[in-house]
């Protein structure tokens, strides 16, 4: 079928929905929903033969849902109506949740059921939450639907009507009065929830140090505390840790409220002066200093097991600032002289890697200058995970990855991706950025040049499978989170208790070796950095630009051409 993806945005869902429905052979083309005449033009050009929203803020025009099928993804259980489903779920410790998708009609979150899904909750920010149970929630719904949509049988039945076991009910847009944080009398457990529910956006009204802010990225610890309850009693790396009247809690991110241009970053980047009298609570030790120490806010960490290392990085967002990428290479390195035959980076749980920290780089004094640092930062990771020749190396992308993150990834010797993973391995989005993380080097080989190219000009999210399929991936294993670490921690005990290890790593050694002899990995990166060159300080300004909309969330103004192919030049209806 011809199926119109009507959006706020391209998402993490809206991109593995239309992922997931490429894949079983419907045409799609995608509109942003910027205005009512924009939608109802896209429809007229597309013509298609279902509308389906995985991301909208507001309602579709009568216009179009009076004559066409739309279908709304609604991440609540059915009969539950307004704007925050999520947040009052999390908030309100719902111990299930659920996906509705059901028909646009004159009543918001009204309309008839054509699919639902059910999981359970788990204390999770309400970005991870909706990265994981609601993305696979939504996507097996819509899925169920559209199949019914297509086989012109099914009658999808009224909310009041539908077979439920529990049902939602109405409720309003959660206010930030219904957010507030009473640090001399909340739990820590309840302002966890708070910071959970309100994460990604809008974020929780509150103050540090007098200054008025929005407060993200929660953490518990479970052995520093001390101090009367909202005082800031330590800080570490990026987050900074504030006192409750049972414990204490890390935040992570910060936006301050004036400027009003402000964005969010690093709870210790922004008051960095003032936690100058503050207390460092480092977790390095001599030992073991990337080594886990339980409940903690900790954005790297190693674990081992038998002949097998396991490196978690954890960044927000799966930003890499250059400080973070320095600190990773430190415990790469540190990693490697460990006794394991094979290590495996894990990344986080949300997100492998995207790449450069685009926040950190726009608040620089010269984002031009910052952007250099960061690229050669991260480069300098990639190029010692390439050239390491102890151990195995794998890449295993529990979530999602982008941009400099995929090639990254790549840079290891094997590649297994979660089911449910989306890849982004290209960069023009970001106003045509050309990139590096030596991807000129790692990409061909795996995907071919004419493949390396497409992948580069399309600029379109690829699942775990089709990443497979096209070789950039070498294995798509379980979808679920746990199972999927059980699969990688078997089969990476497996590689590195192999009888053929030995001979795996002088081949890996003889094929670096030849590679170096044919076009040293210098040269690859001397020639990225030189177009990256005229990205960051020539007369270009498209990746400042793109980078300043990204970081400020700029409502879009028009819609890609590439997810837009009803607008281009000779589009015409497939007869």
């Amino acid at each position: 079928m011809r199926i119109l993806l009507l959006c706020h945005a391209f998402n993490s869902l809206s991109q593995r929905v239309h992922s997931e429905l490429g894949a079983r052979g419907h045409q799609l083309a995608v509109e942003f929903d910027i205005a009512d005449s924009v939608a109802e033009e896209a429809v007229a050009l597309f013509r298609p033969e279902l509308i389906v929203a995985p991301y909208l803020r507001r309602a579709i025009p009568a216009s179009i849902w009076q004559t066409h099928t739309c279908l709304i993804v609604h991440p609540g259980i059915v009969g539950d109506r307004g704007p925050s489903a999520l947040d009052w779920a999390i908030q309100d410790g719902e111990p299930e949740w659920g996906v509705t998708v059901l028909q646009a009609t004159g009543e918001l979150d009204g309309g008839p059921v054509w699919a639902s899904e059910r999981f359970a909750m788990r204390v999770a920010s309400k970005a991870s939450v909706y990265r994981h149970e609601v993305s696979e929630a939504a996507t097996s719904a819509v899925l169920r639907a559209v199949e019914r949509f297509a086989s012109g049988t099914f009658t999808p039945l009224p909310v009041d009507a539908a077979d439920t076991s529990v049902r939602g009910r109405q409720r309003p847009l959660m206010k930030q009065a219904q957010r507030a944080i009473d640090w001399q009398c909340d739990s820590s457990e309840a302002i966890l929830a708070s910071l959970n529910a309100a994460d990604g956006f809008p974020g929780v009204a509150d103050q540090l140090f007098g200054e008025p802010c929005r407060l993200f990225d929660g953490c518990r610890e479970d052995t520093l505390a001390g101090g009367p309850p909202g005082a800031v009693i330590a800080w570490r790396e990026t987050a900074i840790l504030r006192a409750t009247v049972d414990g204490a809690l890390w935040i992570g991110h910060v936006r301050q409220s004036e400027p009003a241009t402000s964005f969010k970053l690093p709870a210790a980047q922004v008051f960095a002066a003032q936690l100058a009298n503050v207390p460092e609570a480092p977790l390095a030790s001599d030992l073991q200093p990337f080594a886990p120490r339980g409940a903690t806010w900790q954005d790297i960490r190693y674990e081992q097991a038998g002949g097998v290392g396991f490196l978690h990085f954890d960044f927000y967002n799966g930003a890499m600032s250059t400080r973070q990428c320095q600190r990773l290479l430190a415990a790469w390195r540190w990693a490697t002289q460990q006794p394991v035959a094979v290590i495996v980076l894990m990344g986080g749980r949300d997100y492998w890697s995207n790449g450069i920290h685009l926040h950190s780089i726009e608040a620089a004094e010269s984002p031009a200058d910052e952007s250099w640092a960061n690229i050669n930062a991260i480069d300098d990771l990639a190029a010692a995970i390439i050239g390491g020749d102890r151990q195995l190396t794998v890449a295993a992308l529990q979530g999602n990855c982008g941009a400099g993150g995929c090639f990254l990834a790549r840079a290891a010797d094997l590649v297994w991706a979660r089911a449910g993973v989306l890849l982004n391995p290209h960069y023009r989005n970001m106003g045509n950025l050309f990139g590096s993380e030596y991807w000129t080097y790692l990409l061909p080989p795996r995907v071919g040049v004419e493949g390396a190219q497409a992948m580069m000009r399309n600029r379109l999210p690829m699942s775990a499978a089709a990443g497979v399929a096209a070789g950039f991936v070498d294995a798509c294993l379980a979808a679920d989170p746990a199972a999927f670490r059980v699969d990688v921690a078997r089969r990476a005990g497996e590689l590195a208790a192999a009888p053929e290890l030995a001979e795996r790593l002088q081949n890996k050694r003889a094929r670096r070796q030849a590679d170096e002899a044919a076009k040293p990995l210098a040269s690859y990166r001397a020639e990225e950095l030189a177009e990256l060159q005229r990205n960051f300080y020539g007369f270009d300004p498209s990746y400042h630009v793109a980078r300043y909309h990204f970081v400020h969330k700029t409502p879009q103004s028009w819609t890609p051409r590439h997810l837009a192919i009803h607008r281009e030049l000779g589009w015409s209806v497939p007869e």
